[in-house]
C-alpha cells in the first residue's frame, strides 16, 4: 500500500485535502466516490514534489493567453509527429522566450523524468495552467489522443483570447474618457477655481449659487486633497481584499453582473466561456460531474461558479442537465431547449457548442453596440460639467464687467 495525497470537493463544491492509502491513484479515486467526494487531484507523496504547487513571482513575467496557444500548437505538432513529450518539452524550453513558461517548462521535464505523470506535473504550476487544461491532458493521457487535446485546447484559448480582447476594446474608449474627466475635475478644483477665487474676492459682490458651489466644492478639495487620496487608497485597497474573500468575492460576482450597461454582456460571455469549456470536456471524454466541478473554477465569477456546483449536485442527485440548468435562472429558454435536446439525441456536446456560438454572437454585437449606449451618456456628463463651469466661472465675471462698465 501507498499513500496518496488528494484534492477532491464534496456535493456542496467545498474543496477537501487529505491522504488515503492504496495500491494505485485509481484506487484512491474509488474510495473517495464511494466517500461522495469527486477527486480533483491524486499524488503520490512520496514522489519528489508531491502536493506542491508553484506559484509565479510578484516580478515574474506572466504567461499570457497567445504563449499558451503556442505552446499548444507545437506539441500538438510535435506529438504529431512522433517526437517523444520530454524530447518535446526540452525543445520548447530552450525557444520560449518567457522565463517564467521556460522554468515551467523544465520542472514539468524534471517531475516527468522523476516518474509523475504530465498532467500532475503540470498541476504544480496553477497559475499557468487551468484546472481545465489540467483535466484534458490527464483524459489525453490515458487515452492515448495527447495530440488531439493539444489541438483542442489551443482552438479553445484562442476563442477565449477573442473574447477578452473584444470585451477590453468595448471597454477602452469610455474608460478612458471617464479617466480623463476625472483628471480634468481634479486640475479644475485644485488649480483654476482658485486663481478665479482670488479675482472674485477682490470685489465686495454677491455671487451666484453656482459660483458658491464651485468655489466651496474647490476649497474643500485644495485643503482635504491629502486626506482624501489616502482614504481612496486605503478603500481601494479594502475592496480588494474583500472581492478576494469567499462571501465579499460571492457577493462582487453577482453585483457584477447587475451592473447597467456591461452586466448582461459579462454574464453572456461567462457562459458563453462555460458551454465551450463543458462542451470541449464532454467531447475529451471527461465525465459530465467532474467537468462541471472543473469548470466552476475556471469561469471566473464566484456567483455563476455557485451555480454550476449547484448543476452537478442535482445531476448527481439523478436530474436531467436541462433542469438543472434551468433551476439555476441563468439560461435563456431557447439554450435550455437546446440542451434539452442535446440530452434527447445524446449531442450534448454539439447543442452545447451551438449554445456558445449563440451568447458569443450575443456578446459580439451587445459589444458593439456599447459604445453607441455609452456615448450619449459622456456627452450628457461633459455637457453639464460645461455647464456648470460656464454658470460658475462666467456669469459672475460678466456681472463684474457690467458693474466695472456701468461705473
Amino acid at each position: 500500500m501507498r499513500a496518496f495525497q488528494f484534492k477532491a470537493r464534496n456535493r456542496r463544491g467545498e474543496a477537501q485535502t487529505g491522504t488515503l492509502e492504496g495500491e494505485t491513484p485509481e484506487a484512491v479515486a474509488e474510495q473517495l466516490f464511494r466517500s461522495n467526494l469527486t477527486p480533483i487531484e491524486i499524488t503520490p507523496m512520496e514522489r519528489r514534489g508531491a502536493g506542491r504547487e508553484i506559484k509565479l513571482g510578484w516580478f515574474k513575467p506572466r504567461v499570457t493567453l497567445d504563449e499558451l496557444v503556442l505552446l499548444c500548437r507545437q506539441l500538438y505538432t510535435l506529438q504529431k509527429a512522433g517526437v517523444p513529450i520530454l524530447r518535446s518539452l526540452a525543445s520548447l524550453t530552450e525557444t520560449t522566450r518567457n522565463p517564467t513558461l521556460a522554468a515551467a517548462l523544465k520542472g514539468v521535464s524534471e517531475d516527468i523524468q522523476s516518474g509523475r505523470e504530465l498532467h500532475m506535473a503540470l498541476a504544480r504550476f496553477p497559475d499557468i495552467f487551468s484546472p481545465l487544461f489540467i483535466s484534458l491532458v490527464k483524459v489525453g493521457e490515458s487515452t492515448g489522443r495527447l495530440d488531439e487535446t493539444f489541438l483542442q485546447l489551443a482552438g479553445y484559448l484562442e476563442l477565449e483570447k477573442e473574447t477578452r480582447n473584444r470585451i477590453k476594446s468595448a471597454t477602452r474608449y469610455p474608460l478612458t474618457v471617464i479617466l480623463a474627466i476625472v483628471v480634468a475635475m481634479v486640475i479644475i478644483n485644485i488649480w483654476v477655481i482658485p486663481a478665479f477665487a482670488d479675482a472674485f474676492a477682490r470685489f465686495d459682490a454677491q455671487l451666484p449659487l453656482a459660483t458658491r458651489l464651485l468655489l466651496a466644492v474647490s476649497g474643500f478639495m485644495v485643503k482635504w486633497w491629502a486626506p482624501m487620496m489616502v482614504v481612496t487608497i486605503l478603500v481601494l485597497l479594502g475592496l480588494g481584499f474583500w472581492i478576494r474573500s469567499e462571501k465579499g468575492g460571492y457577493i462582487w460576482s453577482r453585483t457584477l453582473l447587475r451592473f447597467p450597461l456591461i452586466g448582461h454582456i459579462l454574464k453572456k460571455a461567462i457562459l458563453g466561456r462555460f458551454s465551450r469549456s463543458l462542451a470541449l470536456a464532454l467531447r475529451s471524454g471527461v465525465p459530465l460531474v467532474h467537468g462541471l466541478t472543473v469548470i466552476s473554477g475556471v469561469v471566473n465569477n464566484a456567483y455563476v461558479s455557485e451555480r454550476i456546483l449547484s448543476m452537478r449536485d442535482g445531476i448527481e442527485s439523478g436530474d436531467s442537465i436541462a433542469n438543472t440548468a434551468a433551476a439555476t435562472g441563468m439560461f435563456t429558454p431557447m439554450v435550455l431547449q437546446m440542451i434539452a435536446i442535446g440530452e434527447e439525441t445524446g449531442a450534448v456536446d454539439d447543442l452545447l457548442l451551438e449554445t456558445a456560438e449563440h451568447y458569443e454572437r450575443e456578446v459580439k454585437y451587445d459589444l458593439a453596440r456599447l459604445s453607441d449606449a455609452i456615448e450619449p451618456i459622456i456627452i450628457v456628463i461633459i455637457g453639464i460639467m460645461v455647464l456648470v463651469l460656464a454658470l460658475g466661472v462666467f456669469l459672475p465675471m460678466w456681472d463684474l464687467s457690467s458693474a466695472v462698465h456701468n461705473r
